[in-house]
């Protein structure tokens, strides 16, 4: 039976920890809708949940299809958001500032949403492959209202663009050991490190 506070928390855990980059995107367009009117208000919204209904889905997808790899092997994939904290933490020196984001319509912030997100599929493939029906439904709801959540924050923060520059300085250090964090978390509950340290012995 699903413990429906406590999946719901974990799963708003894995949707910050993985959108946390995503609110300077929106708040840089948000910004861009006040100032040139494009793109507009309601594109972002729908854009964003577009982009992030299309990671998801990719994610669910690619998870069914590991249902023929055993157990615990794939909490293995817990690498992979190590490796993209580790990645992010070194390349952080090349990224001081939020890029530019030009975006004229729905299908635009669409894409944005994608691009900035692709490598949040390797963190939800593990995530997804290791929750039942329910607790998936759960997760789906969350990840579904914390998106308009996230937009009305960048709405607010998108009259201030100071905020925007302190969020991606402090984004770029607080999203890798997110990603670390997550990808521990993985190895450890999947029970792969116990196995693999029982085969050892």
């Amino acid at each position: 039976m699903t413990d429906l506070p406590a999946t719901a928390a974990a799963a708003a855990a894995v949707f910050a920890a993985t959108n946390i980059d995503d609110i300077v995107v929106l708040t840089v367009l948000f910004v861009a809708a006040r100032q040139a009117g494009r793109p507009r208000p309601w594109h972002i919204v729908a854009g964003q949940y577009l982009g992030i209904g299309a990671l998801v889905g990719a994610a669910v997808v690619v998870a069914a299809g590991l249902l023929v790899v055993p157990d615990p092997w794939t909490g293995l994939l817990g690498l992979l958001p190590i490796g993209l904290g580790i990645r992010a933490l070194l390349n952080r020196a090349d990224a001081d500032a939020p890029p530019a984001v030009v975006v004229g319509g729905l299908l635009g912030v669409a894409g944005v949403t994608i691009a900035n997100g692709s490598d949040n599929i390797a963190v939800y493939v593990p995530v997804f492959r290791s929750l039942d029906l329910g607790a998936g439904l759960v997760f789906l709801l969350v990840f579904a209202a914390l998106v308009a959540v996230w937009c009305a924050a960048a709405a607010g923060l998108g009259s201030h663009p100071r905020v925007v520059r302190l969020i991606g300085r402090a984004g770029h250090w607080l999203v890798p050991a997110v990603f670390i964090g997550i990808g521990v978390v993985i190895l450890v509950s999947s029970g792969v490190l116990a196995w693999l340290a029982g085969l050892a012995g």
